[in-house]
């Protein structure tokens, strides 16, 4: 190994604080959480457009959905665990809309009508879960006639 003695090592140590270099750039580039400086409980505007916006993307085939209904956005006290922000407690209130459909699955099939919550954070979309038994119970269904519409 006496031939390595003199081997230029610049070209191994340039590569090695390139990539740190791009460590470091990646840690500062992650987006920091969004501090809340509005009211959260803003009335949504634009749900409906939002709702399918979301859903576009969220279903596996949002082609063809079938008996879609939608309610108007009520304030409710739910439970945090809904929510994507940590900051909640479960006395919180939000601004929900339920929302039912019958979607295909990831195969085709029809799953069955479904109600689903869309909650909503300073006006916008927020979360869509499966609803629990009774929170859409007193809900005042409207034909949702844009969902049956939806196309990719």
């Amino acid at each position: 190994m006496a031939h390595d003695k003199g081997r230029d090592r610049r070209p191994l140590s340039s590569a090695v604080a390139a990539v740190a270099l791009a460590a470091l750039l990646c840690g500062c580039a992650r987006e920091q959480p969004a501090v809340l400086s509005s009211n959260p409980n803003v009335p949504p505007t634009n749900y409906k457009a939002e709702i399918l916006d979301y859903l576009r993307v969220y279903l596996n085939d949002p082609t063809g959905v079938r008996e879609a209904y939608i309610g108007e956005p009520e304030l409710k006290s739910i439970p945090a665990s809904i929510f994507s922000t940590e900051q909640m407690s479960p006395a919180h209130q939000r601004y929900m809309v339920c929302l039912r459909f019958n979607a295909k699955n990831s195969t085709g099939k029809y799953e069955g009508s479904r109600d689903r919550m869309v909650a909503f954070l300073a006006g916008r979309l927020d979360t869509l879960v499966l609803a629990r038994k009774g929170q859409c119970d007193n809900a005042n269904w409207q034909p949702f006639p844009e969902l049956e519409k939806l196309r990719r």
